[in-house]
């Protein structure tokens, strides 16, 4: 359905910094803002980001997407 374009070390900071805002905010340390890591932490697992479709950007090595 949709192109894979997250490689596996962009797909582990996006959870880790995904997850780290969600916790963040959570536990009130930041505020309500940092419910937007569930953009990240979805983007990480679903290996596919929208934004890097745009911009052409590709860090998965895999030639079979």
């Amino acid at each position: 359905m949709f192109k894979l374009n997250v490689g596996s070390t962009d797909r582990v900071l996006r959870i880790v910094a995904g997850l780290a805002l969600i916790a963040l905010a959570a536990t009130g340390t930041v505020g309500p803002w940092g419910y937007i890591g569930i953009v990240p932490l979805l983007t990480g697992i679903l290996r596919t980001c929208p934004a890097y479709s745009i911009l052409g950007v590709n860090t998965c090595p895999s030639k079979t997407q």
